[in-house]
Protein backbone atom coordinates (compact mmCIF):
# COMPACT_ATOMS: atom_id res chain seq x y z
CA UNK A 1 0.00 0.00 0.00
CA UNK A 2 1.22 3.44 -1.10
CA UNK A 3 0.97 6.63 0.96
CA UNK A 4 1.52 9.76 -0.02
CA UNK A 5 3.21 12.90 1.06
CA UNK A 6 4.39 14.05 4.94
CA UNK A 7 2.40 10.66 5.92
CA UNK A 8 4.81 8.33 3.73
CA UNK A 9 8.08 9.22 6.31
CA UNK A 10 5.81 8.53 9.24
CA UNK A 11 4.22 4.93 8.73
CA UNK A 12 8.04 3.78 7.14
CA UNK A 13 9.26 4.89 10.35
CA UNK A 14 6.66 3.39 12.17
CA UNK A 15 7.21 -0.02 10.39
CA UNK A 16 10.77 0.44 11.25
CA UNK A 17 9.68 0.36 14.83
CA UNK A 18 7.60 -2.59 14.88
CA UNK A 19 9.21 -5.99 16.27
CA UNK A 20 8.81 -8.76 14.25
CA UNK A 21 8.38 -7.23 11.02
CA UNK A 22 10.43 -8.53 8.05
CA UNK A 23 12.99 -6.84 6.14
CA UNK A 24 10.94 -8.08 3.35
CA UNK A 25 7.64 -5.64 4.10
CA UNK A 26 9.61 -2.59 3.17
CA UNK A 27 9.62 -2.14 -0.29
CA UNK A 28 12.17 -0.41 -2.61
CA UNK A 29 9.75 1.84 -3.87
CA UNK A 30 9.20 3.70 -0.32
CA UNK A 31 6.00 1.59 0.14
CA UNK A 32 4.74 -0.83 2.87
CA UNK A 33 3.52 -4.16 1.35
CA UNK A 34 1.32 -5.88 3.47
CA UNK A 35 1.30 -9.52 2.89
CA UNK A 36 -1.83 -11.15 4.07
CA UNK A 37 -2.34 -13.99 6.68
CA UNK A 38 -4.92 -16.32 8.86
CA UNK A 39 -5.56 -12.49 10.17
CA UNK A 40 -7.07 -11.86 6.88
CA UNK A 41 -9.45 -14.83 7.20
CA UNK A 42 -10.74 -13.80 10.49
CA UNK A 43 -11.33 -10.73 9.00
CA UNK A 44 -13.30 -11.65 6.21
CA UNK A 45 -15.08 -14.29 8.66
CA UNK A 46 -15.95 -11.51 10.84
CA UNK A 47 -17.10 -9.55 8.55
CA UNK A 48 -19.68 -11.86 7.70
CA UNK A 49 -20.66 -12.67 10.50
CA UNK A 50 -21.03 -9.37 11.32
CA UNK A 51 -22.93 -8.90 7.97
CA UNK A 52 -25.54 -11.66 9.12
CA UNK A 53 -26.15 -10.33 12.32
CA UNK A 54 -26.55 -7.25 11.41
CA UNK A 55 -29.30 -8.72 8.65
CA UNK A 56 -30.89 -10.29 10.86
CA UNK A 57 -31.10 -7.87 13.76
CA UNK A 58 -31.07 -5.04 12.39
CA UNK A 59 -31.70 -4.76 8.55
CA UNK A 60 -34.70 -7.56 8.33
CA UNK A 61 -36.43 -5.67 10.93
CA UNK A 62 -36.19 -2.06 9.25
CA UNK A 63 -37.29 -3.55 5.72
CA UNK A 64 -40.34 -5.37 7.52
CA UNK A 65 -41.62 -2.38 8.90
CA UNK A 66 -40.94 -0.51 5.54
CA UNK A 67 -42.54 -3.18 3.74
CA UNK A 68 -45.87 -2.85 6.47
CA UNK A 69 -45.53 1.29 6.51
CA UNK A 70 -45.58 0.76 2.45
CA UNK A 71 -48.29 -1.77 3.01
CA UNK A 72 -50.63 0.28 4.70
CA UNK A 73 -49.87 3.24 2.77
CA UNK A 74 -50.99 1.65 -0.44
CA UNK A 75 -54.13 0.20 1.90
CA UNK A 76 -55.23 3.97 3.03
CA UNK A 77 -54.15 5.30 -0.69
CA UNK A 78 -56.60 2.50 -2.17
CA UNK A 79 -59.10 3.72 0.59
CA UNK A 80 -59.08 6.82 -0.39
CA UNK A 81 -59.63 6.02 -4.09
CA UNK A 82 -62.20 3.99 -3.03
CA UNK A 83 -63.97 6.87 -0.95
CA UNK A 84 -63.61 9.39 -4.00
CA UNK A 85 -65.00 6.96 -6.03
CA UNK A 86 -67.99 6.57 -4.20
CA UNK A 87 -68.83 9.94 -3.22
CA UNK A 88 -68.35 10.74 -7.10
CA UNK A 89 -70.91 8.16 -7.27
CA UNK A 90 -72.99 9.45 -5.15
CA UNK A 91 -72.91 13.06 -6.38
CA UNK A 92 -73.62 11.67 -9.87
CA UNK A 93 -76.65 9.44 -8.32
CA UNK A 94 -77.98 12.75 -6.30
CA UNK A 95 -77.77 15.06 -9.63
CA UNK A 96 -79.53 12.50 -11.59
CA UNK A 97 -82.59 12.51 -8.88
CA UNK A 98 -82.47 15.98 -9.10
CA UNK A 99 -82.61 16.40 -12.49
CA UNK A 100 -85.89 13.22 -12.43
CA UNK A 101 -87.22 15.40 -9.45
CA UNK A 102 -87.14 18.47 -11.21
CA UNK A 103 -88.74 17.32 -14.31
CA UNK A 104 -90.90 15.73 -12.57
CA UNK A 105 -92.00 18.45 -10.85
CA UNK A 106 -92.32 20.80 -13.80
CA UNK A 107 -94.57 17.55 -15.65
CA UNK A 108 -96.46 17.95 -12.16
CA UNK A 109 -96.60 21.88 -12.46
CA UNK A 110 -97.55 21.68 -16.06
CA UNK A 111 -100.67 18.83 -15.68
CA UNK A 112 -101.59 21.17 -12.36
CA UNK A 113 -101.55 24.40 -14.71
CA UNK A 114 -103.65 22.58 -17.37
CA UNK A 115 -106.41 21.41 -14.82
CA UNK A 116 -106.48 24.63 -13.48
CA UNK A 117 -107.12 26.14 -16.45
CA UNK A 118 -109.72 23.91 -17.23
CA UNK A 119 -111.52 24.47 -13.48
CA UNK A 120 -111.40 27.94 -14.67
CA UNK A 121 -113.11 27.16 -18.01
CA UNK A 122 -115.96 25.05 -16.03
CA UNK A 123 -116.20 28.12 -13.71
CA UNK A 124 -116.50 30.48 -16.24
CA UNK A 125 -118.76 28.36 -17.67
CA UNK A 126 -120.80 27.96 -15.20
CA UNK A 127 -121.07 31.30 -14.17
CA UNK A 128 -122.21 32.68 -17.65
CA UNK A 129 -125.06 30.09 -17.69
CA UNK A 130 -125.80 30.76 -14.08
CA UNK A 131 -125.65 34.74 -15.54
CA UNK A 132 -127.41 33.58 -18.61
CA UNK A 133 -130.52 31.75 -16.83
CA UNK A 134 -130.40 34.91 -14.27
CA UNK A 135 -130.54 37.07 -16.97
CA UNK A 136 -133.14 35.32 -18.65
CA UNK A 137 -135.36 34.92 -15.56
CA UNK A 138 -135.17 38.83 -14.21
CA UNK A 139 -135.93 39.46 -18.44
CA UNK A 140 -139.15 37.35 -17.53
CA UNK A 141 -140.11 38.34 -14.51
CA UNK A 142 -139.65 42.25 -15.89
CA UNK A 143 -141.69 41.25 -19.13
CA UNK A 144 -144.55 40.38 -16.10
CA UNK A 145 -144.27 42.88 -14.52
CA UNK A 146 -144.26 45.22 -17.89
CA UNK A 147 -147.83 42.89 -18.82
CA UNK A 148 -148.47 43.38 -15.21
CA UNK A 149 -148.30 47.24 -15.13
CA UNK A 150 -150.07 47.26 -18.75
CA UNK A 151 -153.03 45.84 -17.64
CA UNK A 152 -153.40 48.20 -14.49
CA UNK A 153 -152.35 50.85 -16.75
CA UNK A 154 -154.96 50.22 -19.28
CA UNK A 155 -157.58 49.47 -16.37
CA UNK A 156 -156.34 53.09 -15.34
CA UNK A 157 -156.23 54.90 -18.42
CA UNK A 158 -159.75 55.40 -18.59
CA UNK A 159 -160.06 56.98 -15.18
CA UNK A 160 -156.72 58.90 -16.03
CA UNK A 161 -158.91 60.27 -19.71
CA UNK A 162 -161.52 61.31 -17.42
CA UNK A 163 -159.64 63.01 -14.72
CA UNK A 164 -157.48 64.76 -17.68
CA UNK A 165 -160.80 65.44 -19.70
CA UNK A 166 -162.65 67.15 -16.56
CA UNK A 167 -159.00 69.30 -15.95
CA UNK A 168 -158.73 70.48 -19.38
CA UNK A 169 -162.34 71.12 -19.66
CA UNK A 170 -162.83 72.06 -16.44
CA UNK A 171 -166.02 70.36 -15.49
CA UNK A 172 -167.09 66.88 -14.12
CA UNK A 173 -168.28 64.39 -17.03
Amino acid sequence: MKVAGLYRAAVLSAACLLPGLPDTAMASSGGITVLPDWSVGIQIINFILLIFVLNLVLYKPIRNMLIQRKNKIEGLEQNIQNSHDDVKEKESAWNTGLREARSKGLKQKESLILEAQEQEKQIVDQINQKAQADLSQIRRKIEQDIDGVRTSLQDEIDGFADAISQKILGRAA
